[in-house]
């Protein structure tokens, strides 16, 4: 008997995961079958060496959406369609060479920001935020803070006038938590993007866009061979950018916020709300494992009929990457294991061919860290200003960030 499927969504979903997860694992086993919006069905893979299995393997498990059965169910206007890709050509749907060509693109633009600017951008951003509320006495560290930084650190490496930023930001929260606004969301993202390329290709700029359609226009040919196809266009490098920027915000916003509460929840972090550093890369790791900001990720197409966890995975079904379910998998990990500083072995930052680029992960921490620390500096005193029981997180399937964080704090001055 085929188990009965349930609704990826939900208040648990924002409440409690990891016990949701838990109980998801224990009624369904590794691989549990889910429903999307519009009653859409999937498959949620929340072991970790089934996760490992599928990220692992790019031709049984392939990242090309074409392959969905289940296109002509979904509808013009599905919420969900920005995070799935119907005739998405982005990097994140593209697959050999091809895919190896755009992902070479992306990381030697990335690679060549300097670090030493990356900071001094992430500082100066942080302080402004901070500026902007230090006086009050209180204030919501995700909403005011953590929501605002990633977005116009990496806007600024892109070549985005600051004035940008702020829509930016709500149109890729919209975006991302997948609900009515989803597909406005999207289209303000595109449109701002395609300009953006549009003008960096007329002048040429130091930024990252520049740097991606110059190395763009040889993606793919070495030694007078064309090993990835020809040039990449000016649309999928924009496609490639929005992803960037998508993949860059929400998730390090979201590691900003969870390293905060964490730190203000937990006494074994409390000497870093007084100056302390040592703790803030401890802090950091152990949300990437307990609590990541991307919770489920979409996802993975199975090109033929397999069997995955002891489910009978048809060709065309869509798997979803259950990050954080994986991240707690009993089998890897018992429950409250002490996690040893540096371990990377969570899936926070994928794995596999499309796993995140490295350089991308770097300055991800760069900021999200930068963040942190200007917060520290800043705020003394620091509190939450209500019961830990009652922070709430975003109405994402995908995203496990808090939609808000208030602190109190004692006022003081502004730097500028």
């Amino acid at each position: 008997m085929n188990p009965e499927p349930v609704h990826l969504g939900g208040p648990r979903f924002r409440s409690e995961p990891v016990a949701l997860y838990r109980e998801l694992r224990r009624e369904y086993g590794a691989v549990a079958p889910v429903l999307l919006d519009a009653d859409i069905p999937a498959w949620l893979v929340l072991g970790y060496r089934e996760l490992h299995q599928v990220t692992g393997d790019s031709v049984l498990f392939s990242r090309d959406s074409g392959l969905w059965s289940q296109w002509d169910r979904v509808p013009d206007d599905w919420p969900m369609l920005p995070m799935i890709g119907r005739g998405n050509s982005s990097v994140l749907h593209t697959v050999g060479e091809r895919h190896r060509a755009r992902v070479a693109v992306i990381g030697g633009a990335l690679e060549a920001v300097d670090p030493f600017e990356l900071r001094t951008h992430a500082e100066r951003f942080a302080d402004e935020l901070i500026d902007a509320v230090c006086a009050e006495g209180e204030t919501d560290l995700v909403a005011r803070y953590a929501a605002l930084l990633p977005v116009r650190v990496l806007a600024t490496l892109y070549g985005f006038a600051d004035e940008q930023g702020p829509g930016l930001v709500a149109a890729l929260n919209d975006m991302v938590d997948g609900q009515e606004d989803a597909l406005a969301g999207q289209l303000h993202v595109a449109a701002s993007m395609a300009r953006l390329v549009a003008d960096r290709a007329a002048r040429p700029a130091d930024d990252v866009v520049s740097r991606m359609l110059a190395s763009g226009r040889t993606a793919g040919r070495s030694a007078g061979r064309t090993a990835g196809g020809p040039a990449l266009t000016h649309e999928e490098i924009a496609q490639d950018l929005i992803v960037m920027l998508a993949a860059g915000h929400q998730p390090t916003a979201g590691w900003i916020g969870n390293s905060l509460r964490l730190m203000l929840t937990d006494d074994r972090f409390a000497a870093s709300l007084f100056g302390g550093r040592r703790s803030v890369a401890e802090a950091m790791n152990e949300v990437l494992w307990e609590d990541t900001p991307t919770q489920n990720v979409a996802g993975r197409w199975a090109s033929r009929d397999t069997r995955l966890g002891g489910r009978a995975v048809r060709a065309g079904d869509l798997l979803l990457l259950g990050i954080q379910a994986a991240n707690h998998d009993p089998q890897v990990r018992t429950h409250g294991t002490a996690l040893p500083g540096g371990n990377g072995a969570h899936f926070s930052f994928g794995h596999g061919e499309h796993r995140c680029p490295f350089p991308a992960q770097e300055i991800a921490e760069v900021v999200a860290r930068t963040a942190v620390e200007v917060v520290l500096d800043r705020l003394p005193d620091l509190d939450l200003a209500v019961p830990a029981a009652t922070l709430t997180r975003r109405p994402s399937p995908w995203l496990g960030s808090l939609t808000s964080l208030p602190v109190r704090f004692t006022p003081t001055a502004p730097r500028g």
